[in-house]
């Protein structure tokens, strides 16, 4: 792998495109030695983080696309994702561990992605959510 893996993608809003991400982007991880549990959870991510953008934030309009940008280095892995919806305030989000909570479906996402990623940040908007995997980070193995 070079220093730095580079790239742009976009897709249509079908969530049979989120295996299309994660095929473009976790090679470039495993090939840049990241550990076993930093590639699970890197692939957790994109998941819920490109899942969210397609249902939510697109509302599974087969019209609008998903953009995705990402570096990967064997240092950091940053990823990017941005859908056309109109986007939505993260802090407003439910608590999904309240008990009133359990049963809801919504906000899980979002803290599986915060559990499991170094950074977890969204644009002032929120239609777009930026990944970040440190390669020293253990989240959420940290004892």
């Amino acid at each position: 792998m070079a220093d730095s893996e580079r790239g742009h993608l976009v897709i249509p809003s079908e969530l049979t495109e989120v295996a299309t991400v994660q095929n473009a982007i976790v090679p470039l991880v495993e090939a840049a030695g990241y550990a076993r549990e930093a590639v699970f959870a890197i692939r957790l991510a994109l998941d819920e983080g490109v899942s969210n953008a397609i249902r939510h934030g697109n509302q599974l309009d087969a019209s609008k696309t998903v953009s995705i940008d990402y570096e990967v280095t064997n240092k950091k892995v940053t990823v990017t994702i941005c859908d056309q919806g109109p986007g939505f305030a993260p802090c407003d989000l439910p608590d999904p561990t309240l008990e009133e909570n359990l049963c809801e479906p919504h906000g899980r996402g979002v803290m599986l992605m915060r559990a499991y990623m170094t950074g977890v940040s969204f644009n002032k908007q929120g239609n777009c959510v930026t990944l970040v995997k440190e390669l020293g980070c253990r989240k959420p193995y940290d004892d």
